[in-house]
């Protein structure tokens, strides 16, 4: 058996097609719609990530705002910026780059956001309102996924789908989405983490597996039951080079499989841009 591809290119033109669209819609009656982004040092992969997030807003005709704060320039550099991008009705929606360098308080940085204008999906009363099956801003990876299985039209429905990892910003949310009632969801999810010496058990009995790790080849070919389909969330660099989750000897016995490149990043981004002119909507009604 060889995998089919989970390209996320595809899945991320259409999304990026409908924003377009209703950008234009926004833009007719006068709106701008701005997506702010902050970076807080000089990271490389960070740096790359939010260069290619203003690329993708001109694309589909938003304006993008940026503030860079030194790794040196303190919390307080960091409060000023969050509260500058609140305050300004110019910005929409915005994201502050993860990770943030040592010395910084992620947690009270995220608190700070305008839930209205949280773009990532990563403020506390967003991530309540997943727990509450409420509507309000998605994590964008968790988003996007599930975009991906749509569009390929495999069935999350009851499917017993075992999440990698609980992190707060793709394992955890991951696993709260899959289960909510909406569609490509209302699947049973299980949890496992580093914490779990038998993950291989759980991931042997998947018809879906979502690597949610940061570490290179946790999934191997021997974790993964015939036709499974293989997502590889996490990621991690060497380097230049990305490196995900999965190996890619797993798209021997897989249905279908993320690429090493081009899987779920390029849907990252689209749905922070949907997450954004959706913001644009509700302040312009």
């Amino acid at each position: 058996m060889t995998a089919q591809l989970l390209a996320g290119g595809p899945v991320a033109e259409a999304i990026l097609a409908d924003v377009q669209v209703r950008v234009a819609a926004l833009n007719a009656k006068g709106v701008n719609v701005g997506l702010g982004t902050i970076l807080v040092g000089d990271d490389g992969p960070s740096a790359s990530y939010v260069k290619k997030k203003h690329e993708t807003c001109a694309q589909v005709g938003m304006v993008s705002h940026n503030h860079n704060i030194p790794a040196e320039g303190g919390q307080q550099a960091l409060v000023d910026a969050l509260d500058d991008f609140n305050r300004n009705p110019e910005v929409h929606g915005y994201i502050l780059q993860l990770p943030l360098p040592d010395g910084f308080d992620s947690a009270a940085a995220l608190a700070m956001i305008d839930p209205a204008k949280d773009a990532d999906g990563l403020h506390p009363e967003n991530l309540g309102k997943l727990v509450l099956m409420e509507d309000g801003a998605l994590p964008c990876t968790p988003a996007g996924i599930v975009e991906m299985l749509k569009f390929y039209e495999i069935d999350v429905k009851g499917k017993n789908v075992v999440v990698v990892g609980r992190g707060t910003t793709l394992g955890r949310p991951m696993a709260l989405l899959l289960t909510t009632k909406n569609e490509g969801a209302n699947a049973a999810v299980t949890v496992v983490h580093t914490g779990v010496p038998n993950i291989a058990d759980y991931t042997r009995e998947a018809d879906i597996v979502i690597a949610a790790v940061g570490r290179p080849g946790t999934i191997t070919k021997d974790m993964v039951k015939p036709g499974a389909v293989v997502v590889s969330g996490g990621i991690s660099w060497e380097g230049k080079k990305l490196l995900p989750d999965v190996n890619e000897d797993v798209g021997e016995v897989a249905s279908w499989i993320t690429p090493r490149l081009g899987g779920v990043g390029p849907l990252t981004v689209a749905m922070l841009l949907a997450n954004t002119v959706a913001a644009a909507e509700r302040a312009n009604p």
